[in-house]
């Protein structure tokens, strides 16, 4: 019965919603200003590390709204026979579950590509370097922006942006490195603040601690990536001794039953 009732309400619902006598995207677009309220103040950061600088963030958000709000639905039908407030508040819960839910997953997705900003960044941070040889710091940062990777390009624009909006203070570069927290990214964010602040006598002499330090983010870099490929090639042989030794222990074992049979 429930079931039935469930199957029913939920074909009632979708017919509603594409005939338009009901719009859970109209419903989210009159609330918008509540329904703000539940974003988290790096879903737009994030969705750019994942999805590039042309993704909507807010289309991706409104998107989490919807699905929380269909969950919501779907609960509600599968109690409406008895329905109370106990039934309710879960469905409230499983909305706000699948509300998160894909937020939870996005962050996943960048934190296990922490490890492939670790590779990149040293390489972007020398490319860098040799524009802060003609150009001044926050020029050099905003050319940069193109070049640079994919992952880098939401935030490098923040720093420009906070920047070119009067900001004199080390935040912006510090929000940078929060922002990618890898393997000495607080530390480079330091130096390039220093440099920025640098008198041109001292320029020099500021850029060759600069590229010291790259060098070294380079090399652990590359030291990282032979490991990785060792490791990898390691794994491959080890499988296919084990998938040998197996194959040959399979054939000892059928030779043997068969001489037993004999």
């Amino acid at each position: 019965m429930y079931l039935e009732i469930l199957a029913l309400g939920l074909i009632v619902f979708f017919i509603m919603n594409y005939t338009g006598r009901i719009s859970t995207n109209r419903f989210i677009s009159d609330n918008q200003v509540y329904f703000k309220k539940l974003k988290e103040d790096d879903w737009d950061f994030y969705v750019k590390a994942k999805y590039g600088e042309n993704a909507d963030a807010d289309a991706l958000f409104n998107k989490r709204l919807r699905n929380g709000l269909i969950a919501i639905v779907v609960v509600i039908f599968f109690f409406i026979t008895d329905l109370n407030y106990i039934y309710i508040l879960c469905a409230l819960l499983a909305g706000f579950a699948m509300f998160k839910l894909d937020y939870i997953n996005i962050k996943s997705y960048y934190k296990k590509h922490l490890h492939e900003i670790d590779i990149l960044l040293p390489y972007y941070l020398k490319g860098l370097e040799i524009l802060i040889q003609h150009y001044t710091v926050p020029v050099a940062l905003a050319k940069s922006i193109e070049d640079a990777p994919e992952i880098f390009k939401s935030g490098l624009k923040q720093l420009v942006e906070q920047i070119n909006a009067g900001d004199s203070s080390i935040e912006p570069y510090m929000q940078f490195a929060r922002d990618y927290p890898v393997r000495d990214s607080m530390r480079m964010m330091r130096l390039l603040y220093r440099l920025s602040l640098g008198r041109q006598e001292r320029k020099q002499e500021q850029l060759v601690t600069f590229s010291k330090t790259i060098s070294n983010l380079q090399l652990k870099a590359r030291e990282t990536k032979y490991k990785e490929r060792l490791e990898k090639m390691e794994g491959k042989t080890m499988s296919m001794l084990v998938t040998t030794g197996l194959g040959v222990m399979i054939l000892l074992v059928l030779a043997v039953m068969m001489m037993i049979n004999i």
